[in-house]
Formats: structure tokens, C-alpha cells, sequence
């Protein structure tokens, strides 16, 4: 019969008269295979025989080995009670990963909870946003401002400590959180963003005589994580860019939520990142003193290559019933709770002894020495670098200019000359990044595409003609890894990333721009090749849904501008934005530029999201809504019934829903009940504008490959058809 690994944990520990609940582990068994349902009990690993020898090395190598398995214990306690007193939670990744939170927080990440916004700080990323409990145990010990009333309250409403992390917003502002996480795969792949924002910084503003930026990011993850493909495009990103900053600890318990691990996995993962190109170390998860000296030699080394360290852990360690089992992963094993701690010696409920606190005491103290050590070198560099300082100062405080001075700084098109909105972005782009400098671009390998090059930027990344202080990311072909990039990079806090490419394809990314969304985090999808107009490439490629689906999200600010100046507009909005995401929409054809109406109406209308672009002469009797390559066809529409017709742009309906009343009122006048929608795409968002009298001609089914007039002409997308739809509503 095999004795549970707890137990044998804690007999090698009181062998040498240690704390008990540290599981100093450095050899592991095969599993006992027993069941098969997704709840079945499996035998836990048993332990070699070598926890006496481990803890020696651990007490050899200077750490207080039995302060170390105190905190680990009552962090595990913490997340015990809460999960219990919330009923809901995952408790399989907080007790397995407790000697891992010990390392990092008692001693290798760089922080200062009192400053948890300080600019050189470490970067911890929870992936596997499931097990937050371990995030929030952590912060709560380590000193940032999270009270235990707070740890008390986890999951309930309106407290610091959601189901799953939640980057700081309007809703939450929980210090020390540094992406919101919970979507498994993309965690990692915001590390990397965030990563190579750290290595941005270091090559902008590190001098030869001050370095004032040399922090790591940090990942913590699961099988779950590793097994979903943005993983896989985000660890080929980052060794192929040279990331070494960045670390993934990979939490291997051999199990997911439904099965075993190996009910659905089989690759060698170690391989897998080798041949990535990464510096890949197995480990015993439970060993402080192997993780201290793996990850201090991560941090060392400069060799170009992103670490992963593969943590072989026992989950739901401390809890006998179900640790090691797939019943661990979420909240089963709270019915065992209260046996299982007074096991481990813990009395109360959210324990936290004073020798734990005064533990942190002397933490806090090492830390802020190394911080106050930072402020001194930072003095220097900024009386040293005014210049950049001041650069530093605006690309963390997010400073850009306002709105006009921006427009000032972009130079009006040729208003004879009709040209794609993709084509007016490739233009307008460049004064933005010249006037917000922080802006960044990037494309999932559509750059000539997409038309989104910031020429005078450089590109980023290593090797070839790239440096880290560039400002042209090249992806690859991985839109789903690019937003999640993408938000990293804006999680950092530093630069204002922008990521394209065609639409259609967005849908590949769709996840990653939910998680900005609700983050409230600035970053730009430039998304071209617009409609049905796309023309040969056929239905896979013409977006005829996507500009609506993208329309549902909650703060998603979508624009569709008609023509290059109202494409000015959308740049400025996006680069404007500090509470969430933009996208442009643009077209791959030629559209008229709508010179009719006065450049400043087309560019500041933009930032109201619609606006009146032809006034009705006489009494008004119908009105015409229309975005993109359709407000052309309106304006001509107008032209030519003559009275009674007024044009209404609508670029971005989320800015119009947020303009007040009043001016609603003065676009879309009440009294106006008879009204048209166009639009080369699906029409259900226009019947909030239009209403149950109204029309909407739009595309309602896929299209097919032709010529892009062709297309577009079959499908009504047409100022003839405008007209005649138009006036039969005369």
C-alpha cells in the first residue's frame, strides 16, 4: 500500500525536526491506475526516499527552511478557507504551487508592495487564472494592500479578490494584479507581450552608466494553458525574438479538470520547447531550494532563450483525499477542509502566524533596500537623461496630445483623389506615431497588406535589420498569439500597441480582444480588406458578419470611417483611448473622397461616432444612415431626390450611444420616423436607428469570388440601388 506523499513529506521533514507541511520531494513514481470516471481517486505519487538529504541542501543553501514551509502551509490554509467559505473556487493549483509562491514571493521577484506600480517591479502573471486564491494568499502575505477581509471575501461582489484576476479598471483595482486572466493559453502569451515591453524599455532608456530597467516576467500555468494552441504560437514568438526575460513555470501535475493528464496529452513538453528554442529545466515543484537555484539561474542567464521550468508538483497537495487526483482541480476537496488542516497544524481560519508576518517583515526590508538602492540610480539617470526622462514620464503617465493638436499635425488629404481607407491609414499612421511616439504597429504578416508600416520606426525584435527599441512588430502568422501580445504589451503599462490584419481573420483573435475589452486596456486592431468588396479571393475571405459581431462587444469602440479623413478621425480616437479597445475598419477598394463635406465636420464627427454629413434642405422626410464604402452611395442618394434628405455618417456606433441626449436628438431627430440603413455587411445593429418602420440594405449571406464591383453590384451595394431603395420610402 502506498503512503499518501503528504505523510511521507512531513515524516522527512520532523526527521529533522522541521516544520511540518513541507514536502521537500525530489523523486516521483509512476501513479497506481485505478477508475476511469472523471471524478475517480488515484493513488498519489509516492516519494523516493530522499527528503532528509533535500532539506539538508535547502538549509545549506540559506534558507530558512522553516519559515519557508510555514508560509506555504498557512498560504495553503488561506486558500482552503476561502474556497470553502465561497463554496466555489479551485483549490487544485494554490496547494500544489505553495513552495513555488514561497520562492518567488519570500525572494525572487522584485517588488515593493507599497509601490506596486513601481516601474522596474518583476512581472507576475497568474495563466491559470482558476487558482487565484494562490495570486491573492500571496499579495495578502507579501504586504500589498489586500486586507484579509478582502481574502475573506473572495468571489463575492464588488470585492478585490474576483473568481479570477482582473487587471486594474473601474471595476476592480487590486494591487499587484498584472493581467486579467482566467481564458486558459493566453496568460502565457501575455507574458511574452509584456516580456518584450520589458526589453523595449531596457533598450530606450538604459545608459552605459545607469541601468534603470532589468525586470523579468513570470508566468505560472498548467497543462491546460500548454495544451491550448495560443501557447504554442506565443512560445515560438518569444524564443524566435529572443525573450530570455521571460520565464513560464510550468505547474506539471499530470492532471487536468475531466481526466489525467494523460488521458489527453502525450507529447514530450520538455522537447516541444527545446525545439522552440527554449532553456527547459525539470524540477521536484516542492523543493524550495532546487526552484531558488533554478530560477536565480534563469534570471542570470543572458543567453537569448525564454526559460521554462517544469515544476513536477502533487495538486491539491495537503488535502489526502483527492491530492494528486483530478478531483483536486477545483472545489471537492472542501468537504475535507477542516481535517486537513489541523493535519497541518493550522488552528484557525485564515491563518497567518505572527512568525509568518514578521518573516515578510524582514522580506518587505531586502526589497526595499533594493528599491531605494533603484531610486538613487534612477536620480542619477534622470539628471543625467533629461531629455528622456521627460519621454519616460509622458510614456508612463500615457500623455499624448489632445485630439486638435493632433489633427493639426496630419496634414489633409488631396481631395480630389479617391483612395482605400487601408491606403489613407498607411498615411495617417505616421504623423500618429511621430506625435504619440509610444504608439506601436504590428501585423500578423500583412504589413504590405494591411498598409499599417510606421516608416520611420524600425522593427522590433532580434536579428535581421530588427532592434528592441523598433516599433514595427512582425507577428508572424499568429493572429491569435498577436493579441494576446498585444495585450500584454498595454498591460505593461508603457506603450500603445496596434496589431492588423484582415478582417475576416479576426476571428482568430476574437478571445484575446474580449480580455481587452473588459480590461479597459488601449490597444488598436487595424482590420482591412473590409467587406464583400474584396472581390476574387471569395467567400472566405469577404467579411459579411464580422463588423457586426465585433459591434456586440461592450466596450469595443469599432469604426468603419468612409473616406481618408474620417480615417484621421478613427487613428486619433484610437490613439486617444485610455479605457479600451478600438477597431479600424478599412477598406481594400477605392472609395470617393466625400469632399461635399468640410474636412473638420469628417474629423471631429469621427470622435462623436456619427454625425450630420448633408443637412436636409425643407422639411425632413427621410433619413440615411450609412458607414464605410456606403456613405458615398447615400451622399449620392441625397444629391439626387434633393429635398427633404439628410445623410447621417455613422462610423462608431458605441461613441454615438455614449454622445448625451441633446445631440442625439440633433443627428437623429425623433420626429423622424422614416429611415434607411446601409451597410456591406449583416444589418441587424442598424434597427436600433432605424426602427421597426424603417429598412436596412445590407448582406445577409456569404459571398462569392468575382471582381469586387461585381460582387458588390449582386449584393445591392450600389448608389443606384441606394437611390432606388431610397425612393421607395419617398
Amino acid at each position: 500500500m502506498l503512503m499518501s506523499a503528504s505523510k511521507v513529506a512531513i515524516m522527512a521533514v520532523l526527521a529533522v525536526g522541521g516544520a511540518s507541511a513541507f514536502a521537500p520531494t525530489s523523486g516521483f513514481v509512476p501513479k497506481a491506475r485505478i477508475g476511469s470516471s472523471a471524478t475517480s481517486m488515484r493513488l498519489r505519487p509516492a516519494l523516493a526516499g530522499k527528503g532528509v538529504s533535500s532539506l539538508s541542501m535547502q538549509v545549506a543553501a540559506g534558507q530558512d527552511t522553516a519559515a519557508l514551509a510555514r508560509v506555504a502551509t498557512e498560504a495553503r490554509g488561506l486558500a482552503m478557507d476561502s474556497i470553502a467559505a465561497a463554496k466555489s473556487g479551485h483549490l487544485g493549483l494554490p496547494l500544489g504551487c505553495a513552495e513555488i509562491g514561497a520562492v518567488l514571493f519570500s525572494d525572487f521577484l522584485q517588488y515593493n508592495p507599497k509601490d506596486p506600480k513601481w516601474i522596474n517591479r518583476d512581472r507576475f502573471v497568474l495563466s491559470g487564472g482558476h487558482g487565484s486564491m494562490f495570486l491573492y494568499s500571496w499579495l495578502h502575505i507579501a504586504g500589498y494592500e489586500i486586507p484579509m477581509e478582502e481574502v475573506k471575501n473572495f468571489r463575492q461582489y464588488h470585492s478585490m479578490t474576483p473568481g479570477h484576476p482582473e487587471f486594474p479598471s473601474s471595476q476592480h483595482n487590486t494591487p499587484g494584479i498584472e493581467a486579467t486572466t482566467g481564458p486558459l493559453g493566453q496568460g502565457v502569451v501575455n507574458a511574452a507581450g509584456i516580456a518584450a515591453a520589458q526589453k523595449m524599455e531596457q533598450a530606450m532608456f538604459n545608459t552605459k552608466d545607469h541601468t534603470i530597467f532589468d525586470s523579468v516576467t513570470v508566468a505560472l500555468c498548467g497543462d491546460g494553458c500548454l495544451q491550448e494552441g495560443i501557447s504554442h504560437e506565443g512560445a515560438c514568438f518569444a524564443a524566435h525574438e529572443g525573450l530570455d526575460n521571460l520565464v513560464i513555470v510550468y505547474d506539471s501535475n499530470d492532471v487536468t479538470l475531466d481526466k489525467m493528464a494523460e488521458y489527453t496529452q502525450s507529447e514530450d513538453t520538455a522537447a516541444r520547447y527545446e525545439a522552440y528554442g527554449w532553456e527547459v529545466v525539470t524540477i521536484d515543484g516542492h523543493d524550495a531550494a532546487v526552484i531558488k537555484k533554478s530560477m536565480d539561474g534563469f534570471r542570470a542567464a543572458k543567453n537569448g532563450k525564454p526559460k521554462l521550468l517544469i515544476c513536477k508538483t502533487i495538486i491539491g497537495k495537503g488535502i489526502d483525499e483527492v491530492a494528486g487526483t483530478n478531483a483536486a482541480h477545483g472545489e471537492a476537496g472542501v468537504a475535507y477542509v477542516k481535517d486537513a488542516k489541523a493535519k497541518l497544524g493550522l488552528k484557525e481560519p485564515w491563518e497567518v502566524s505572527s512568525e509568518t508576518r514578521d518573516f515578510f517583515k524582514g522580506v518587505t526590508k531586502a526589497k526595499t533596500e533594493v528599491y531605494t538602492k533603484w531610486q538613487d540610480t534612477f536620480k542619477a539617470w534622470k539628471a543625467a537623461n533629461k531629455d528622456h526622462a521627460k519621454k519616460l514620464d509622458d510614456f508612463v503617465s500615457g500623455k499624448v496630445p489632445s485630439a486638435a493638436e493632433m489633427f493639426k499635425g496630419i496634414p489633409e488629404f488631396d481631395q480630389d483623389k479617391d483612395i482605400a481607407t487601408r491606403e489613407a491609414g498607411s498615411v495617417v499612421i505616421n504623423p500618429v506615431a511621430d506625435l504619440v511616439p509610444q504608439f506601436l504597429s504590428g501585423s500578423a504578416d500583412l504589413h504590405g497588406s494591411n498598409k499599417n508600416y510606421i516608416k520611420t520606426g524600425g522593427n522590433w525584435g532580434r536579428g535581421f535589420d530588427k532592434s528592441y527599441t523598433g516599433k514595427n512588430f512582425y507577428f508572424g502568422i499568429r493572429e491569435h498569439a498577436m493579441g494576446a501580445i498585444m495585450n500584454g504589451i498595454s498591460f505593461h503599462g508603457m506603450f500603445r500597441p496596434s496589431g492588423a490584419t484582415f478582417l475576416v481573420f479576426v476571428c482568430y483573435m476574437r478571445a484575446t480582444i474580449r480580455v481587452a475589452a473588459l480590461s479597459e486596456i488601449a490597444t488598436t486592431y487595424i482590420l482591412t480588406h473590409d467587406s464583400i468588396g474584396v472581390g476574387e479571393d471569395g467567400p472566405t475571405h469577404q467579411p459579411v458578419e464580422t463588423v457586426s459581431s465585433l459591434r456586440v462587444f461592450p466596450n469595443l469602440d469599432v469604426i468603419r470611417p468612409a473616406d481618408p479623413e474620417e480615417t484621421v478621425g478613427a487613428y486619433v480616437h484610437s490613439a486617444q483611448r485610455k479605457d479600451g479597445p478600438t477597431a479600424l475598419i478599412l477598406t481594400r477598394q477605392n472609395v470617393r473622397t466625400l469632399k461635399e463635406i468640410p474636412v473638420k465636420t469628417r474629423r471631429e464627427g469621427v470622435l462623436k461616432g456619427g454625425y450630420v454629413a448633408h443637412k436636409e434642405s425643407g422639411d425632413l422626410k427621410l433619413i440615411i444612415l450609412a458607414a464605410g464604402s456606403e456613405l458615398q452611395w447615400a451622399m449620392d442618394a441625397a444629391k439626387s431626390i434633393g429635398d427633404g434628405v439628410r445623410v447621417v455618417s455613422m462610423p462608431c456606433m458605441s461613441i454615438f450611444d455614449k454622445q448625451d441626449a441633446k445631440y442625439q436628438e440633433e443627428v437623429l431627430p425623433k420626429a423622424c420616423r422614416n429611415r434607411m440603413a446601409m451597410e456591406a455587411g449583416v444589418g441587424s445593429p442598424w434597427y436600433k436607428y432605424v426602427g421597426l418602420d424603417g429598412k436596412v440594405v445590407s448582406v445577409e449571406k456569404f459571398g462569392f469570388s468575382a471582381p469586387g464591383d461585381i460582387v458588390m453590384k449582386e449584393f445591392g451595394m450600389t448608389g443606384e440601388n441606394c437611390l432606388a431603395e431610397a425612393k421607395k420610402m419617398m
